[in-house]
């Protein structure tokens, strides 16, 4: 065998380990929603929250491997699947609530695992993770070595799969599982317990998450942020089989890790180098973006977010506003240190607008805000060093402004496959195009070496940057506020309330469309410009796609369409994790957002109920009591 054809057998082998772990995720992500109509987006959370509590029972407390690992992945992670579908989904089910609120609580429970795993073991990865199977030598193919922990993954994933297959087409549960699918209501007519099934699907998912977080682990740093997105990014797998076949789900998780250790043999001359190494690195980020622009079958027509008719938290609380206004203002007092902490809150809120321009008042959802924060952020920083071709260096505003300009157009990757989604596909797309960039830009050196950043000397200050950041907050909230009224703001709400009504009552969706998230996008890169200049450097961490995550459910359970309340939201989230610990915003966010079923709406929501509430009227009193009122009112002289 020639040299050549030799290393592509070899590197098939080793793909075949990441392979089978991506090819798992699908499985898992397939079984979830067959049985239960969801898509688990926290099934990156309950990987990362699985592998560190075998870490935990294993290096720290001296467990046994195996009794650890058959606690964590046959009772642990099942019961959590059971206790997730028993307190947060199945109420929703029976509530009949929209893809919507179901896919913010998949994203609460996330939110809150990651917050949890933040608390009890902090932000810094561990190396030590501990590895079910070795990666030792098993056995000669031809001359090709065949490691004993990829012939273990490989037949754990055929024996999980086939063994689905075999259950669903051959038994008695099967059918019903296909009964509850087909129609669940119906299903329950004859006498299927279709909540048992969901509970058995749920209790499914939760074992595989967990075992692909402790398969993957070894091989990659155990840390909070890292993982949990490596495993989300499995979801091309599911996206490429449409939620629905096993088989294709296992030969697209194989293929793609085969492909991205093959592709470690490309090396292109020039300029495209970093760009193709970039692409080999992350090419499930770009399978799921390719998987989610594709046509298929999973879009809703109601993302259910913001109900018709719910109350704002705009209308009727000036009290509520000026309690924001004093929020803002207060840290102007504060002293350098702690003012250095609140410069965050400015910037943050104009990304936090972004999702209430797109989500709240469009009804488009989108998961991909932290992205467009990233490319102000970066835009602005390169432009500042002079990175950019044929552009000299530029002082922060002008840098600022024409990074927020190029950014806003840059809305369309968005917003174009937005004309024909909403709902899950929707969040599918710009959840990856978010991904992608974070992967392929913000976190490659070729975009980010080099770079200078620096305020305008007469806003070196951190009291007068606030002040700056305060003034563009304020003409932020005048184009929301200008966003929502008038004609505009009807044709907004029409489309949000119901798509096809408003274009039948002549508005211009796909245009209306566009134009919201070209005017998130443009928000969203304001605030991240700020982040960039406050901190006086560009972080790609701090544009993370599960900061966006934590940032869209943020919005959610302040009131997707309270510009105020995503403002106080911003304030709530910057100062929880300054003046506590961190995680602790996660925490309190994602049960909120696991909560969001009980209380439509948001806390806006909650808010605009108790203040439309009608006074108590007094009792009427009978002609008795009047005249005893009389007597003891008006005593006889």
């Amino acid at each position: 065998m020639s040299d050549s054809l030799g290393l592509t057998a070899d590197l098939a082998l080793a793909g075949l380990s990441v392979g089978s772990a991506a090819a798992l995720s699908g499985v898992g992500l397939v079984v979830t929603h067959r049985a239960t109509g969801v898509l688990n987006l926290a099934q990156g959370a309950q990987a990362v929250a699985t592998a560190y509590l075998l870490r935990e029972l294993v290096v720290v407390r001296g467990w046994p491997l195996f009794p650890a690992a058959a606690f964590c992945l046959l009772i642990a992670a099942p019961a959590f699947g059971v206790l997730l579908d028993a307190a947060v989904f199945r109420p929703l089910q029976r509530r009949g609530a929209g893809a919507g609120e179901t896919m913010v609580a998949g994203i609460g429970v996330f939110v809150l695992l990651i917050g949890t795993v933040i608390l009890l073991w902090g932000t810094a990865p561990f190396a030590d993770a501990p590895a079910l199977v070795r990666p030792e030598h098993l056995a000669d193919l031809g001359g090709h070595v065949l490691r004993l922990d990829t012939a273990v993954q490989l037949a754990v994933l055929f024996a999980v799969a086939g063994g689905v297959g075999l259950v669903t087409r051959y038994t008695a549960f099967g059918t019903r599982l296909r009964a509850v699918v087909d129609n669940r209501a119906l299903a329950g007519l004859a006498g299927i317990d279709a909540d048992r099934i969901s509970a058995t699907g749920w209790a499914f998912g939760s074992f595989t998450a967990g075992l692909v977080g402790i398969l993957l682990a070894p091989s990659l740093l155990l840390d909070p942020y890292g993982l949990p997105l490596l495993v989300m990014e499995t979801m091309a797998v599911a996206v490429a089989a449409r939620l629905r076949s096993l088989p294709v789900a296992v030969v697209t998780g194989l293929a793609l890790g085969v492909a991205q250790s093959e592709l470690t043999r490309l090396r292109p001359a020039g300029q495209l180098l970093p760009l193709a190494q970039a692409v080999q690195a992350n090419l499930f980020t770009v399978a799921l973006l390719v998987a989610a622009l594709l046509p298929w079958r999973g879009a809703v027509d109601d993302t259910g977010l913001a109900p018709a008719g719910a109350p704002r938290i705009e209308r009727g609380s000036a009290a509520v506003k000026a309690v924001c206004t004093v929020l803002l203002l207060l840290p102007l007092g504060f002293r350098n240190d702690d003012l250095r902490h609140a410069l965050a809150v400015p910037a943050l809120a104009l990304v936090l607008l972004s999702v209430v321009v797109v989500t709240g008042y469009g009804g488009q959802v989108s998961l991909g805000q932290a992205g467009y924060a990233g490319l102000g952020g970066l835009g602005t920083a390169l432009l500042m060093s002079g990175r950019v071709p044929g552009l000299p260096a530029m002082p922060a505003v002008p840098a600022l402004l024409l990074a927020v300009a190029v950014t806003v157009p840059l809305g369309l990757l968005t917003g174009w496959p937005a004309i024909r989604r909403r709902g899950l596909a929707l969040a599918l797309v710009t959840f990856a195009v978010g991904t992608a960039l974070s992967r392929l830009v913000f976190n490659q050196p070729y975009a980010t070496t080099g770079l200078v950043v620096d305020r305008p000397e007469f806003l070196t200050g951190d009291g007068a940057f606030y002040t700056a950041e305060l003034v563009l907050l304020g003409l932020g909230l005048l184009l929301v506020r200008n966003l929502h009224r008038g004609r505009l703001g009807r044709a907004l709400t029409a489309m949000r309330d119901h798509q096809a009504g408003a274009s039948a009552a002549g508005v211009d969706v796909p245009r209306l469309k566009l134009l919201v998230f070209m005017a998130g996008a443009g928000l969203a890169a304001l605030g991240g410009g700020l982040m960039t200049l406050a901190g006086r450097a560009f972080s790609a961490a701090a544009f993370d796609p599960i900061q966006g995550l934590l940032w869209f459910a943020t919005v959610v359970v302040a009131g997707a369409d309270s510009a105020v309340g995503a403002v106080l939201a911003a304030a709530l989230l910057i100062g929880l994790d300054t003046g506590t610990v961190p995680g602790i915003s996660a925490v309190v966010v994602g049960g909120l957002a696991t909560a969001l079923g009980r209380m439509p709406g948001g806390l806006a929501g909650v808010a605009g109920r108790l203040a439309a509430r009608p006074a108590p009227v007094p009792p009427r009193l009978t002609p008795l009591g009047r005249s005893l009122r009389h007597h003891l009112t008006d005593p006889p002289k």
